[in-house]
């Protein structure tokens, strides 16, 4: 296995100090262990140094330390699968060995003290009481996935494979190495197939509706659709297992067509589009509901849209240790095999749980972040179809369009914009940071003085450069007197869109500002340019836009 550069949710770094020698310490390692088979398995790199991801150029390992470790460990945990370790030499001469730890598929991992810890992100957590059942609860998801079924690849309809295959191999976010094995090889290194018969996770992408059917909870929804009263106004429902997931999502986002539906906004002198539903955050969420589904309970994903609200909801709580006050960067997958599929084919967000781009995109929306419930049966998240206020609209827009700003930035910006003046201990509530990591999201802006900073320490605050919103307030409103022929045209054209069949008095009117005789020289202008055109005699002549093909 190559080496990592970073630690993460399955890769856990440790110095050979803190596994031999007398500042050794098997017991902590063991919980690490456990906490990894909880989870989906992983690694330790054993004997290098966390900081630099590296062995020191002169270590050696001695055999014997390293089978006396692997034996305490499997003598301090319970359920916990270890491989075998082999010495390993870095190219820097320096020598390390890896332990793989197997997710515990049908047990829950112990201490032989009886502590029970899940990995989550890069932490390590504790379980205990009520969320030992959802531990289970989240066995039972883990293994549905690689459950082999009866159906051998024989009876899958050879078109399916194709397609599958297809899409693997033309996808950029899938290795070349994987793209050159066999169409078999890679159906089986994504978890479809096991020893020629397919899995449940393969029934779910290659089956036919009748093996689809099969499957205990396969994905089923219903979109539902309420009217200002919330009475239900329209219904569809896709239980018939005819499609697989990708499938199964463009279908229900070309059926879904009032999540297509949009405001149109004052952007200045024109009019600016925004989205009900921003179809990334829409997709987002979707997608959340198939892979994080609990395939082993009953229940449908339910997709409910209201006059001022969309509300996704889909069996099985959140992943344990994941909450609506940490979602933002912790990360625990549930189904992980199908996970990886959605991410080989381009149809989830790379890393995470996509709710870093959810928050992007309704900040830059200017709206409500999401609202979530969870408790150990289902997962609903609620989105806003209404801007919180078209002033934050306009300020985030302004500071977009003149400054490059991360996805951390433009979300850290989001909630300062909102809340016009927060504190730093309400901001890293808000962003579920804590203190000491709240600087790398705000450092730029403040650096850029986009923020301003008011206060000490506890009394820290922050909130927009009043000098930015003076350059916000006159880039919404150039002088009508001063604006160049071509712009004036623009506009022109906007207002007749709304207006259609206006006399040149009626379009002045909404352009208060405007010099009427410039005004009219302008249209008489467009219209021998044909952009206008025009009808009625005299001071009932009337104007109106060309129908141009």
């Amino acid at each position: 296995m190559n080496m990592q550069k970073y630690e993460n949710s399955t890769i856990e770094y440790k110095s050979l100090k803190k596994v031999v020698g007398k500042s050794a310490d098997l017991k902590d390692l063991a919980k690490t262990c456990v906490c990894l088979a909880n989870a989906q398995g992983g690694y330790l790199f054993l004997g290098i140094e966390d900081k630099e991801k590296l062995p020191p150029k002169e270590q050696k390992i001695n055999q014997d330390e390293m089978n006396t470790v692997i034996k305490t460990l499997r003598s301090l945990t319970d359920s916990v699968g270890l491989v075998n370790p082999e010495i390993k030499t870095h190219e820097n001469g320096g020598e390390y060995f890896i332990i793989q730890i197997y997710p515990s598929m049908k047990t829950i991992a112990t201490t032989t003290d009886g502590r029970v810890f899940i990995r989550v992100g890069d932490e390590c957590t504790p379980i205990k009481g009520e969320e030992l059942t959802r531990l289970a609860h989240e066995k039972g998801a883990f293994q549905w996935e690689l459950v082999a079924t009866k159906i051998h690849i024989s009876q899958i309809e050879p078109q399916n494979i194709e397609k599958f295959i297809n899409e693997i191999r033309s996808s950029d976010r899938v290795s070349d190495f994987i793209k050159n094995q066999t169409d078999l090889d890679i159906l089986e290194y994504y978890k479809l197939v096991e020893n020629e018969f397919l899995t449940n996770l393969g029934i779910l992408w290659l089956g036919n509706f009748k093996q689809r059917s099969k499957l205990n909870y396969p994905i089923t929804v219903q979109y539902i659709v309420y009217d200002e009263d919330e009475k239900k106004i329209r219904k569809v429902d896709w239980s018939l297992n005819q499609y697989n997931p990708k499938e199964l999502l463009l279908e229900i986002e070309k059926e879904a067509v009032e999540l297509n539906y949009s405001f149109e906004l004052p952007d200045g002198m024109f009019r600016k589009q925004i989205r009900h539903y921003a179809k990334d955050v829409v997709r987002e969420l979707l997608v959340n509901a198939f892979v994080h589904k609990s395939y082993t309970i009953s229940g449908d994903i339910f997709i409910l849209v209201y006059k001022d609200r969309l509300e996704i909801k889909n069996p099985g709580g959140l992943p344990l240790g994941i909450t609506k006050d940490n979602i933002l960067h912790q990360v625990h997958r549930r189904n992980p095999h199908l996970i990886d599929t959605f991410k080989a084919l381009k149809l989830m967000e790379n890393e995470g749980s996509g709710y870093d781009l959810i928050y992007e995109k309704l900040s830059l929306d200017g709206k409500r972040y999401p609202k979530i419930e969870s408790d150990i049966n289902y997962v609903q998240v609620t989105i806003y179809s209404n801007i919180i206020d078209n002033d934050i609209l306009q300020i985030i827009d302004y500071i977009s369009r003149h400054y490059k700003l991360n996805q951390k930035e433009i979300i850290a910006l989001g909630a300062i914009i909102r809340n016009k003046k927060i504190s730093g201990y309400e901001l890293s509530k808000l962003l579920q940071l804590g203190d000491d990591r709240l600087r790398s999201w705000i450092e730029s802006l403040v650096n850029q003085n986009i923020i301003i900073t008011e206060g000490k320490t506890k009394g820290l605050m922050y909130m927009i450069n009043p000098k930015i919103l003076s350059s916000v307030e006159h880039d919404l409103r150039p002088s009508l007197k001063t604006m160049e022929e071509p712009h004036l045209k623009a506009l022109i054209k906007e207002d007749l869109k709304l207006h259609p069949k206006s006399k040149i008095s009626e379009i002045h009117s909404r352009m208060n500002d405007l010099d009427i005789s410039y005004l009219r020289r302008v249209i008489y202008k467009m219209v021998e340019s044909s952009e206008l055109l025009r009808e009625g005699e005299k001071k009932n002549m009337v104007y109106f836009l060309a129908n141009k093909k």
